[in-house]
């Protein structure tokens, strides 16, 4: 039975079924807004979240190039990765919300991550309706299982984790995802590219969400925010900072490029 927020993060972490994390996270995120679950709890998350027997998941490196044309074919190829992500995403943020509940951050800061469960629930929502609608649904394709390799690198500090995943995971995502729009635009594609703006929107508030708290935790340890996150970057991050990036997005999320511009490639 779920009485608190860990218990409610285990649940949705340990459940396999894209509809049920979906409609679980949903329900955990309003009973916490609304204060049916008040109590944080303690209860550990697991390792790795339960995941459905389709899609496969493949080696990043073994996976089928999609091509950046605009066939039927690669549309769906790119929402069906999208969709991966997002179900990723839902289950970094319930990890982040739980596995890190020891480290006295404020209130505040378990309602962001709770909040950006609940919109990347909205998102897989949004694209698996999408991918319906095109006659496909996720797990008609293979994914590739790299993503929650930044979690597991950073399962032991709050400040690697909130380096990677929202500073550069998901910044990545306000970097690419306007061309994405574009293109589909021009594909004829205008649902999917509406879509994706609306993603991209609200991405740009759980980059700020990430940059806040670093900061805060910064503050906290008496580190400097620029200097600390480039070296958790060089540590924990297996891969390069790739230009161009969207600086107007990652203003609006007030992650400037004195983070990013001294490291980048």
């Amino acid at each position: 039975m779920v009485t608190t927020l860990c218990d409610a993060a285990v649940a949705v972490l340990t459940t396999a079924a894209p509809p049920e994390k979906v409609r679980l996270t949903r329900d955990y995120a309003a009973a916490w807004r609304d204060g049916r679950i008040s109590d944080f709890g303690s209860l550990a998350p697991p390792e790795r979240p339960a995941r459905p027997e389709r899609p496969p998941l493949m080696l990043p490196r073994d996976m089928p190039k999609r091509g950046r044309g605009g066939s039927a074919q690669n549309r769906l190829a790119l929402l069906h990765a999208l969709a991966h992500i997002e179900l990723n995403a839902i289950d970094l943020a319930w990890d982040l919300v739980c596995r890190f509940v020891g480290e006295g951050m404020p209130k505040g800061f378990t309602d962001d991550w709770v909040q950006v469960a609940d919109d990347e629930a909205r998102h897989f929502q949004m694209l698996e309706e999408r991918l319906n609608q095109l006659g496909s649904g996720y797990g008609e394709m293979p994914a590739h299982d790299g993503l929650w390799q930044a979690a597991t690198v950073t399962a032991h500090d709050l400040a690697a984790r909130l380096a990677v995943v929202p500073m550069v995971l998901e910044a990545r995502g306000l970097d690419v995802t306007p061309d994405t729009v574009r293109r589909l635009g021009e594909f004829g594609d205008a649902e999917s590219a509406a879509l994706l703006q609306i993603i991209h929107d609200e991405e740009i508030t759980h980059v700020a969400a990430g940059r806040r708290w670093f900061g805060h935790l910064c503050a906290k340890r008496g580190v400097d925010p620029v200097e600390t996150w480039q070296g958790l970057v060089k540590q924990y991050f297996r891969g390069s900072l790739k230009k161009p990036f969207n600086v107007t997005s990652r203003q609006a999320a007030d992650f400037g490029p004195e983070f990013y511009e001294p490291i980048a490639e």
